[in-house]
């Protein structure tokens, strides 16, 4: 009989999971999977499914990075939350199997993971795509993922200024005060950006919110809301006039708003970029398109559960 999953709660997780740790090793799978090698890795799009009733999703994220035996999938719920609602957008929840036998050896909250995972794979492409003089940083959001995007940003750049927006300014205030460096708080989204070197948008908007005019040239925008076809944070004018990197190609022809609604030409995957396949334009107006990957949690998981085992 296989042994029974441990359960590794989110503050285990949050302890556990390193941004040093975790981005050479998502760097790594990022261009394995632009190899398109599936002895390597093995990842679906995402399959996502309506809960009509409730205006939410569900999506499972199933990945196989067989070079480093990690077999594992996500369960994530997204909801569109009422104004004001105390409730997250985002739930989630990671499964670890054994790639052997088929069991799960571990179940995790999977928040943490999502939140780290996609912030390091911002930071990422702002390493290779953002200007090589970047002393603005922005963020349009101040919910969880703005948090994390803040955090792998200080540590791993040295802006001289961040500025953040928020729909509600009540929650933009509350976002400067809860972390350790000197945040500007903006009243518009056209002020916040006004000059910046680097724009992240962590919104729930379903329209676009940042607009090309605004945007200064030679500027890198990380875009990680909008991930369903219909959705969309940036308008046609910035995506028209940007080089567009993403995650991966056949996921955004399908779920990307931003680049299905505005006939946007990809013109590379981050992974492209890592292989040294595709250039890094760092002097154009550049825009990462982050939609989430199966193999992002997947090394984040496997990353946890060994530390997790070798504590034991």
């Amino acid at each position: 009989m296989a042994p029974q999953p441990v359960f590794l709660s989110d503050d285990v997780v949050a302890r556990l999971l390193r941004y040093d740790d975790l981005i050479p090793r998502l760097e790594a799978v990022l261009g394995k999977f632009s190899l398109r090698d599936s002895a390597a890795v093995v990842q679906p799009v995402r399959s996502v499914m309506p809960v009509v009733d409730h205006n939410g999703f569900l999506g499972l994220m199933p990945a196989y990075v067989a070079y480093e035996g990690i077999l594992c999938a996500k369960v994530v719920a997204f909801y569109s939350r009422e104004e004001g609602s105390s409730l997250p957008s985002t739930q989630a929840t990671v499964l670890l199997f054994d790639p052997e036998f088929g069991n799960v050896a571990a179940v995790m909250d999977g928040l943490d993971i999502t939140h780290k995972r996609t912030a390091a794979v911002s930071a990422i492409s702002a390493k290779l795509l953002s200007p090589a003089q970047s002393d603005v940083l922005c963020i349009l959001g101040s919910g969880h993922q703005a948090l994390s995007h803040y955090e792998v940003f200080m540590q791993l750049f040295s802006f001289k200024e961040v500025r953040v927006w928020s729909r509600r300014m009540e929650m933009a205030k509350q976002f400067a005060a809860s972390v350790q460096g000197s945040v500007t708080v903006c009243s518009s989204v056209k002020e916040t950006v006004d000059g910046a070197d680097v724009i992240v948008t962590v919104t729930n908007s379903s329209e676009p919110v940042l607009f090309g005019e605004w945007v200064k040239p030679g500027a890198h925008v990380a875009a990680v809301g909008a991930c369903r076809p219909n959705w969309r944070e940036l308008d046609d004018v910035l995506m028209r006039d940007a080089v567009i990197y993403v995650d991966s190609r056949e996921a955004a022809a399908v779920e990307s708003g931003d680049i299905i609604l505005s006939g946007a030409k990809v013109f590379a995957e981050i992974g492209e970029v890592l292989n040294g396949t595709s250039p890094a334009l760092r002097e154009k107006t550049t825009v990462f398109k982050s939609l989430g990957m199966g193999i992002q949690d997947a090394i984040c998981a496997k990353l946890v559960f060994d530390k997790w085992k070798s504590n034991q």
